[in-house]
């Protein structure tokens, strides 16, 4: 039946052979740079929270009306101006995806409506070049066609993986880390320090052992001093960072701020129940191990065993067979 479908598309057995060998010869290939990239979150934090503060700075102290500028991007921001993409309806929607993935600067929207449109025109034309134009692999029309199709597919949902996978990731190391924080600022309300000095403090602590946390940290204790409204700067951390322990984290502060309770022993309360939650989190992958293992284990297991264990008797019925045919 897979020959009878492959014959369909144009490809044959040896062509779907080479095709596996080159996907699994890249992934092993950017998965061991990937593994042997040194990476230096400190630097890029401090980078982009210098750039922040000098905005917020401008902001407070700079004249009120002023013209708005965009960052030169050279010919990408001059293709999103034309079509006018930064003010379709999608673009907050679009900014705020891009926040909860690290990416806060102004580049970084511009890069991406820019991508989201021209990537899959070149994925395509690349498509149409190889297996149109240069016959690669002397394909059938259906074959080239399905291929081009899924060519442009994958540029137009391309950066929208990335960026969810980005995000999802973040998530997850901020939820791994935010017990520890909320420790630490257990300690440091209780030392006596303002919010803003203690979310300060914090994110110095885990600089290295957490640089995403640190980094949505270090952001809100900046903008608590530079924005006039506070209530402001903890929403907007709780708006880049989609998380139930944040959204209590945030809530918490808010009744500090506005009624004055004690906020060691709330963020205390907090900090136990972020910390249950990550065993419950953890409780529940290692639950559904044995469900996930069960297709790699039949797919992949059985087979081997049974041909390790049978095939010799196999075999010898085979012959004993024959021979009684002969």
């Amino acid at each position: 039946m897979i020959a009878e479908f492959l014959e369909i598309l144009g490809f044959t057995q040896d062509q779907v052979l080479i095709f596996m060998a080159g996907l699994s010869a890249a992934t092993i290939s950017i998965t061991v740079w990937v593994t042997l990239l040194h990476k230096d979150p400190g630097a890029r934090r401090v980078k982009l929270i210098g750039e922040q503060r000098d905005s917020l700075r401008a902001g407070m102290v700079g004249p009120r009306r002023r013209q708005e500028r965009l960052p030169t991007l050279g010919l990408m921001r001059r293709f999103v101006d034309q079509l006018n993409l930064l003010r379709s309806a999608q673009a907050s929607r679009i900014s705020i995806k891009l926040m909860r993935a690290g990416w806060r600067s102004k580049d970084a929207i511009i890069l991406y409506l820019f991508l989201k449109v021209a990537l899959p025109f070149a994925f395509g034309a690349v498509a149409v070049t190889l297996f149109y134009g240069l016959n690669l692999y002397g394909l059938a029309t259906l074959g080239k066609l399905a291929i081009t199709i899924g060519a442009v597919l994958l540029g137009a949902y391309l950066p929208d993986i990335i960026i969810k996978n980005a995000a999802t990731k973040r998530s997850d190391n901020i939820r791994t880390a935010l017990p520890d924080g909320l420790d630490l600022m257990v300690i440091c309300a209780e030392a006596g320090l303002s919010l803003d000095a203690t979310l300060l403090r914090v994110s110095q602590e885990m600089e290295k052992s957490a640089p995403e946390l640190a980094d949505e940290f270090s952001l809100t204790g900046l903008e608590l001093g530079f924005l006039p409204d506070r209530r402001k700067a903890l929403q907007n951390l709780m708006l880049r960072v989609d998380l139930p322990g944040v959204r209590g984290v945030v809530n918490t502060l808010l009744q500090a701020e506005r009624y004055g309770t004690p906020l060691a022993q709330s963020l205390r309360v907090m900090s136990a129940d972020s910390r249950n939650e990550r065993i419950m989190k953890a409780e529940e992958k290692a639950a559904r191990l044995p469900a996930l293992l069960t297709v790699p284990m039949i797919v992949f297991i059985l087979p081997p065993l049974f041909i390790i264990l049978i095939g010799r008797a196999v075999l010898k019925a085979v012959d004993a067979l024959s021979g009684l045919t002969l």
